[in-house]
């Protein structure tokens, strides 16, 4: 049986190709997925079982490198799941999701529960182990911590409670998801007049009249419901009716009382993970998840966000009064809402320092910007960058590059780049690691991808992306070089393999080169003229660097508070009443809402991923803003000493050292969170 499917179905193939293989999206079907799944999962859980049984005593090779080398064949198969998932959604697809992704779950819990298997790896943990490495070492450290987090010492009726709760909460995850996506693919706001464009700029507007037309709707444009169509025309939007109809569907996703409301689910699933962490002795969810974090306590996140709260809220509470001034003294007879701010703001950064957004967007080709991150990746780390035409790729969108040395030319891993939004493709910028570097048995290159939702410019015009957008986009490009840059052997400890509230921190510290001289100098160029940017647009940019910086904060940390609250009680709640009572207790400025409300918060609700975790960007902003200040006490952003030690100490050795020690290498001492607060041009309380 096994011959057979192994020959008929594509995804049990092996990838062929240069760079030791790549998925071939020519010969995937979504009818492949299950029967290979369900043969994948089997045949891992037969290597399990060979490792777990295996009658010699446990040594590192025949155990930890044993478990590292499993499931190669799910690993492939579950990279191209995750692609269709993310990125090709349909009624078709969400089908087998809703069966496979239980059954995914299950594998997790049947490797955790083995008793047998986990007596092999407490015997290797507690023994000497002199003969290992420093990284042998912390990858038995990662397995043995994992396994006792996951209810390895639990009784056999814990562990089956366990095993149930993690199968139900995949399910939930997958019906959340899908709902989510149902509501931003299926709602938009209609433009039915010229006057409904007022204030646009050009190319966006351009781009509503096409998203109309893809639609196939009888109108003259549309805004599509994802945060990169919507918060531009809640920035430019002359129509404040339309902007206030922008904002609603924007912050209701999920909670509008239809087939796609997601309250219902989320509720099961908090529900879920308090019970789950009660049986793993824990007070609560976020206690549990926190216990492998670089935070530990839940109470050490709380302080860090209360921290910061205030004088972010002070900052908002002064940017909304001149803003207030300036409706005033247009005669508007109404108070700042939430569907006002951006564009208020806006209004008042010409104002103050004669800094247009919609000027700067000339200069921001996307296609220039993707080439300005190539340059300084080159700078601070020796890459280089070449594109491959002959790479399959799942959608046409879809850019391949390969990634290696520049001065010796060897190669290091493969960038796929899709930048583009589209319907059934989820909202938002992530980083994929679809192979994760290794050198078990020879070098493993890293494939990663990059996938944004920029709205594509005409057939005759470039993509120009926001600053804010210029921004995220370095973002996950510094994800991708985590994931790139990696020299490790063992995969589980690879690339962007480290704690949750450390992951963030190589990806938030590569938006500071996009604001450099350097980088706006040679690629920012005007899309009509190709000149770049002047001196006088630079220096306004850079004395408007912390402008907004209140409202960001502000958006960001309400919804961190939110989290940490969520999972820390055990009650059911009501998310309307909860979101209400966190908010009021935190003082919450009128004219801002979450950057994620409840029943849209796919961080934590699509996966566990960053459930009780949405405080890292905060705690990885700290840790970013310290590390920034080691290159600017030096000879600045393109240091080569600087850049070196953090390539060496940071970016290539994934999880191999213990999270702090591995900063602490880096810079010389624990993170100051004083950084961030002259980072945002906070007041330093002494």
């Amino acid at each position: 049986m096994k011959e057979q499917v192994n020959l008929e179905n594509s995804l049990l193939q092996q990838w062929t190709g240069p760079y030791g293989g790549v998925p071939d999206f020519t010969k995937y079907n979504i009818s492949d997925f299950k029967p290979a799944i369900e043969f994948a999962i089997q045949e891992k859980l037969d290597e399990i079982e060979a490792i777990a049984s295996n009658i010699e005593s446990p040594t590192f090779e025949n155990t930890m490198t044993a478990l590292e080398l499993s499931g190669e064949k799910l690993n492939r198969i579950h990279a191209v799941y995750g692609i269709y998932r993310s990125n090709l959604s349909s009624p078709e697809f969400n089908l087998v999701d809703t069966e496979m992704s239980p059954k995914l779950a299950e594998i997790s819990d049947k490797l955790y529960q083995n008793e047998t298997l986990f007596a092999r790896i407490d015997a290797l943990y507690k023994s000497e182990n002199k003969d290992l490495n420093a990284e042998q070492k912390r990858l038995l450290w990662v397995y043995y911590s994992d396994f006792v987090k996951e209810g390895a010492q639990l009784n056999k009726e814990d562990k089956a409670k366990v095993a149930k709760i993690n199968q139900e909460l995949a399910g939930l995850f997958t019906l959340f998801s899908q709902k989510l996506l149902a509501e931003e693919n299926n709602q938009y706001l209609e433009l039915k007049t010229e006057a409904d464009f007022d204030g646009l700029p050009e190319e966006f507007k351009n781009a509503a009249i096409a998203e109309a037309k893809e639609r196939k709707l009888n109108i003259l444009g549309c805004i599509g419901n994802t945060r990169s169509s919507i918060e531009p025309f809640l920035t430019f939007s002359n129509q404040r009716n339309l902007r206030e109809k922008a904002f609603d569907i924007f912050i209701k996703r999920g909670d509008n009382k239809n087939e796609n409301d997601t309250n219902e689910t989320l509720v099961s699933i908090l529900k879920l993970r308090a019970e789950k962490a009660k049986i793993l002795g824990f007070n609560n969810f976020a206690e549990w998840s926190l216990s492998d974090k670089m935070a530990k306590d839940p109470q050490k996140t709380l302080d860090l966000m209360e921290s910061v709260w205030k004088p972010a809220v002070d900052k908002v509470k002064n940017d909304v009064a001149a803003m207030q001034e300036m409706v005033d003294g247009e005669g508007g007879d109404f108070k700042i809402q939430p569907w006002d701010y951006r564009f208020y703001a806006e209004k008042v950064r010409k104002a103050k320092y004669d800094l247009d957004q919609n000027e700067i967007k000339q200069y921001l080709q996307l296609e220039n910007l993707r080439e300005s991150m190539f340059w300084t990746a080159g700078e601070l780390f020796d890459l280089g960058f070449k594109q491959l035409f002959d790479v399959p790729v799942y959608h046409e969108d879809v850019r391949v590059w390969e990634v290696n040395n520049k001065n010796t030319g060897e190669p290091i891993g493969l960038w796929y780049f899709d930048p583009y939004a589209r319907i059934g493709k989820r909202s938002g910028a992530w980083m994929n690691s679809h192979r994760d570097q290794q050198k078990i048995n020879g070098k493993i290159l890293p494939i990663v991808s990059n996938n944004c939702n920029f709205i594509k410019g005409s057939s005759n015009e470039p993509t120009l992306i926001s600053w804010d957008d210029a921004t995220t986009l370095f973002h996950e490009f510094g994800h991708a070089l985590h994931g790139l840059c990696s020299n490790v052997t063992y995969p589980t400890l690879s690339g962007t393999s480290v704690a949750r509230d450390y992951v963030e921190f190589p990806s938030q510290l590569l938006e500071h080169w996009l604001a450099t001289p350097e980088v706006l100098n040679k690629f920012a160029l005007h899309y009509k003229t190709n000149e770049p940017l002047s001196q006088s647009l630079v220096e306004r940019i850079e004395k408007a660097a912390s402008f907004n910086e209140g409202f960001a904060t502000v958006e960001t940390i309400s919804s961190s508070f939110v989290d940490m609250k969520l999972h820390l009680t055990t009650e059911t709640i009501n998310p309307h009443d909860f979101e209400k009572k966190v908010l009021a207790e935190i003082n919450m400025p009128s004219e801002i809402v979450m950057r994620h409300r409840i029943p849209q918060f796919a961080h934590i609700f699509s996966s566990d991923g960053y459930a009780a975790g949405y405080y890292s960007y905060l705690w990885a902003d700290v840790i970013n803003a310290d590390a920034y200040e080691a290159f600017l006490e030096a000879d600045g952003p393109f240091d080569k000493v600087v850049s070196k030690r953090l390539y060496e100490t940071v970016l290539s050795v994934g999880n191999t050292i213990d999270n702090e020690t591995m900063y602490e290498n880096f810079r010389g001492h624990a993170p100051q969170s004083d950084a961030l607060m002259r980072a945002r041009n906070f007041p330093i309380e002494n």
